[in-house]
């Protein structure tokens, strides 16, 4: 599991630091999570693949999470992209996108799709046989949803000790990675754990910006293996996250904590603040396992 952070903060744009977006590559999947304004140009210096890039992910319709998105469309449509596109946003993101597209003369020469999101509880709007992607609703000042990302359980893995001294044909090698028992010429049964191991524990991938503290979620949040969470503020401005229904670096870290989740990174930073270090240093009061997330920053699990 990969994450690469495109930008992080919030509100507008800055001389080197970029609104919310970023892109998670599971199990052979590139997804893109937010689309702020210079979305298509840190896809670029992070040299990553338009052409992988078939599904889309749009938290809310807050300009520094969506800004960017008719710009990388038209990108698409210019480069002569043919493959499908799916959007996932809430109820207007169609129409906004629409109408800049009808306006300007520039339809697609690909199949843009979206799937636009209402409801206020969990939702299941993407699965293959790889991955499923959930919405996690969130409480902001319009309709907000988080987004996790979930593995699912990989076939076991063949101990090739095991079957070739039990001389099975190859035959049945994939009946076993799927879990079956064998039964050999003899009339024995070998059980599937004596021909397996475990697969990896399947990893999760927890996207909450924008937000207030949400406690409520923390259900849906267990365990996950890397939780972002916005943390706009610092504790001395927590007074302002009720106007702003945003949290703090702290809130974040209690969401970790109660979620028991195994690694935190921080992001959406407020620009009045001249550096980020100090939201990991009030976070790990809470939560030890803290990461910052920075512009162009690429996390490994």
């Amino acid at each position: 599991m990969k994450l690469t952070v495109l930008g992080c903060y919030s509100a507008t744009p800055r001389t080197f630091n970029n609104p919310t977006s970023q892109v998670l590559e599971i199990k052979g999947n590139l997804f893109l999570i937010d689309c702020g304004e210079g979305t298509q140009v840190q896809l670029r210096r992070n040299r990553i693949k338009f052409a992988r890039i078939k599904n889309i992910f749009i938290s809310h319709l807050h300009g520094d999470h969506f800004y960017g998105l008719i710009g990388l469309v038209s990108t698409f449509r210019l480069l002569g992209r043919e493959a499908d596109l799916t959007i996932y946003g809430p109820k207007g993101i169609k129409e906004a996108i629409v109408l800049q597209l009808k306006l300007s003369d520039s339809w697609t020469n690909f199949n843009l799709r979206f799937i636009e999101l209402e409801s206020n509880e969990p939702q299941l709007i993407y699965e293959d046989d790889k991955v499923t992607v959930e919405t996690i609703p969130l409480t902001h000042r319009v309709y907000t949803n988080g987004f996790l990302f979930r593995e699912k359980l990989s076939e076991r893995n063949l101990n090739i000790k095991a079957v070739e001294d039990f001389d099975i044909s190859r035959a049945y090698y994939q009946k076993i990675k799927n879990g079956d028992d064998i039964t050999l010429e003899d009339g024995r049964v070998i059980p599937n754990d004596q021909l397996t191991f475990d697969p990896p524990t399947p990893k999760s991938y927890a996207f909450c910006s924008d937000t207030t503290y949400k406690v409520d979620n923390v259900e849906q949040l267990m365990e996950v293996t890397v939780l972002y969470h916005e943390s706009t503020f610092l504790d001395e401005h927590q007074h302002l996250t009720d106007k702003t229904k945003h949290s703090t670096a702290k809130e974040a870290a209690k969401m970790a904590s109660k979620a028991n989740v195994k690694t935190l990174i921080l992001g959406h930073y407020s620009t009045r603040y001249n550096g980020i270090e100090v939201f990991k240093e009030e976070a790990q009061t809470i939560f030890k396992n803290v990461e910052l997330a920075e512009d162009g920053k690429v996390f490994e699990f």
